[in-house]
């Protein structure tokens, strides 16, 4: 086992830097013989040899020890640190009379302990610390990417990838050299990961034979990723027993059917024994599924449960299942209540290794949603979270926005008031799941300020209530060693508020998407309008938003327990960032914040716009100060993110004032 350092490569948060201080001391390793054990000492002897440090041997003298209690004696010093119990997959840091010691149960927790005092550097090594555990909030931390074997005629080699091709296929084969594949483990690992689905969820011919002749590619990028402890999975089709069995039939209730999925799932786990499941998504935008057959997504989710439960295996069943085919005509239809009106009834209908697989919000990863309310309906069902850190409607890594203080305001949402459960307590058991937003660029996300991002969502899965400014300050330290203040300074000055500085010059109040048709770039405000997609703001010469209140709108209010119900379906009270989700109002009708609608509309693309600007300003204060290819790669982003934010600006507010008619009370140019 040797520490993957890929040549040309950006090393993101995992620079040899990081890892001085603990590779400058004495390190001794008490672990098993596990590949995970392994990992730990390969990566202290790495970070040993780079910075002059020593891999001591039991009973020598010792600055940081690593430890399962169980694999030997612990130096005195370290006894005393053996509680609290860390947990699976936790450890135990502690510091007394000299020595640094991270005790875990297993040696996942070790790893992860490892990166914790990476992550401290110095501090790690400095006055004495209590003993304090560390444990994931939520037992699976999950990317998905949605990368293609063979190119897509429209979506290219990844869907809703904007950091180049695959990092596991190139022109339609695996790639011979999986270093890359390692590396990105490792990275993963340093943030809380454990899992990576590692194809489409539209899941094409090729990816299809993933399951079965070409599973041998599967086990490949597995023994890639199992050294980091991340379990991969792989997306399949409902239809694989018709696609690739030859049967003539997918129904889930078949006997068939189900004999073909369990022979073809125990061949997966003869080939990768740790193998993690499968992701489903099924009767969604063309996708095949169990409605065919006039069953349940209890059924068909079930039916894969089944054959992977003698394996320890889960299915993760999509909830994104809504009509895409909606006549714009027929203002009783609303995407936003689908999911829950699909798997609400379905309550308890699911096995315990089967994990609904929802989306934070009701639509498709706006930048402003309110929380799905099919996460707060679903107690006797396990449910996982999806997030999205590729940056499909949030500037596709062109734009800078930091998506942490979006991901923990989820996160922390209560349905039911204070002392009740956060939206992170719900999914403890299913898990945290994201879109990838990796590719075969040398930055890894095309964007280099977007690694914060793949960094956030990690911590996030690991520990929800870390505060976001707090984990984009890690991410800094780790990324800029040896920055200094004016990098920590200027990069929170551009990254804290840029989501709230995207949402300023794209879609208002909540209503959402106005983006190009297809590639979901750059301002369209009708460009959905008309579509059969279900994604419509109504504006007319009126007002603008969507009603979907019990009183006269959709109804979708109703999907909410108490307080928010209520509080959504009154004018007075729904939050004014969500007010055009909820309502349609009036160009005129006042907000909380004391200003109208479309003043509100004008005000904030303008200042938007500013603030792009902005962050642009503040970007040239590091010329000389951070790697001359880093600093021109995001500088020529900066440009086309100010361009863009002009353009939404120009776009969105000449639309509302020939709508509405209204002037701008500040007298600004309106074209």
């Amino acid at each position: 086992m040797t520490v993957p350092h890929v040549p040309g490569v950006h090393p993101a948060w995992l620079p040899p830097e990081a890892f001085r201080a603990a590779g400058a001391r004495r390190v001794l390793v008490l672990g098993d013989d596990s590949a995970l054990a392994a990992t730990v000492r390969a990566e202290v002897a790495d970070a040993c040899e780079r910075h002059g440090g020593a891999v001591a041997a039991p009973g020598e003298a010792c600055d940081l020890v690593l430890a399962l209690p169980s694999a030997g004696d612990l130096p005195p010093a370290v006894r005393a640190l053996r509680e609290p119990e860390p947990g699976a997959e936790g450890f135990v840091l502690g510091r007394a009379d000299g020595v640094t010691a991270v005790l875990a149960d297993d040696p996942a927790g070790l790893l992860y302990g490892w990166f914790e005092v990476a992550r401290l550097g110095e501090a790690a090594f400095g006055e004495a610390r209590p003993a304090t555990a560390h444990r994931p909030a939520l037992r699976r931390r999950m990317l998905d990417h949605w990368d293609n074997i063979d190119v897509h005629p429209v979506m290219g080699q990844v869907e809703r990838g904007y950091s180049g091709g695959s990092i596991f296929w190139r022109d339609g084969a695996l790639r011979t050299d999986l270093t890359r594949v390692r590396a990105y483990g490792r990275l993963l690992a340093a943030t809380g990961v454990n899992a990576v689905a590692i194809n489409n969820v539209n899941v094409h011919t090729a990816e299809a034979h993933l399951l079965t002749d070409r599973l041998g590619e599967v086990a490949a990028i597995a023994a890639e990723l199992r050294p980091y402890g991340i379990r991969v999975h792989l997306s399949v089709s409902f239809a694989s027993p018709i696609v690739l069995g030859g049967l003539d039939s997918a129904d889930p209730l078949d006997e068939a059917v189900r004999e073909w999925w369990a022979r073809t799932t125990e061949r997966v786990y003869e080939t990768i024994p740790d193998f993690g499941g499968y992701v489903v998504k099924a009767d969604s935008e063309g996708q095949p599924g169990p409605f065919a057959y006039g069953r349940s997504h209890a059924d068909g989710a079930n039916m894969l449960a089944d054959a992977l439960a003698p394996h320890g295996g889960v299915v993760y069943w999509r909830a994104f299942v809504y009509n895409h085919r909606q006549d714009w005509r027929d203002r009783t239809t609303d995407r936003a209540r689908a999911a829950h009106d699909h798997f609400a009834p379905l309550d308890g209908r699911f096995r315990e290794n089967a994990i609904l697989q929802v989306k934070y919000g009701p639509m498709d990863f706006q930048t402003r949603e309110p929380i799905s309310p099919v996460i707060g309906a679903m107690p006797a069902t396990r449910l996982a979270v999806e997030l999205q850190v590729t940056q499909e409607y949030t500037g596709q890594q062109r734009h800078v926005c930091y998506l942490g203080p979006m991901w923990s305001e989820v996160l922390g949402f209560r349905f039911r008031g204070p002392g009740e459960p956060t939206v992170a307590e719900v999914a403890a058991g299913g898990g945290l799941v994201a879109v990838s937003n990796v590719g075969d660029d040398p930055y890894w996300t095309g964007h280099p300020l977007a690694q914060a991002n793949l960094y956030a969502f990690g911590r996030l899965a690991w520990s929800p209530e870390l505060g976001p400014a707090a984990i984009l300050d890690e991410w800094i330290g780790l990324t800029f060693p040896g920055g200094g203040e004016l990098v920590r300074g200027t990069l929170h000055e551009m990254m804290d508020g840029s989501w709230e500085t995207y949402e300023r010059y794209t879609a208002p109040l909540g209503v959402g998407f106005m983006v190009r048709p297809g590639h979901h770039y750059g301002p369209d405000v009708d460009g959905y309008e008309y579509t059969p997609w279900g994604t419509y703001h109504f504006a007319d010469r009126d007002g603008v938003g969507v009603d979907r209140t019990r009183a006269t709108g959709t109804g979708y209010t109703g999907q909410y327990p108490e307080p928010w119900s209520q509080v959504y379906e009154s004018l007075a009270e729904c939050p004014d960032e969500l007010l055009l989700f909820f309502h349609h109002v009036p160009y005129e009708h006042v907000l909380r914040s004391g200003v109208t609608v479309v003043q509100h509309i004008y005000d904030t693309h303008f200042a938007g716009a500013e603030e792009a600007a902005g962050i642009r300003l503040a970007w040239e204060k590091l010329a000389g100060a951070v790697d001359p290819a880093l600093y021109a790669r995001v500088q020529e982003r900066l440009d086309e993110q100010v361009r863009c934010a002009e353009e939404w600006r120009d776009q969105v507010n000449a639309y509302f004032l020939r709508k509405s008619g209204v002037p701008d009370a500040r007298g600004r140019r309106i074209y």
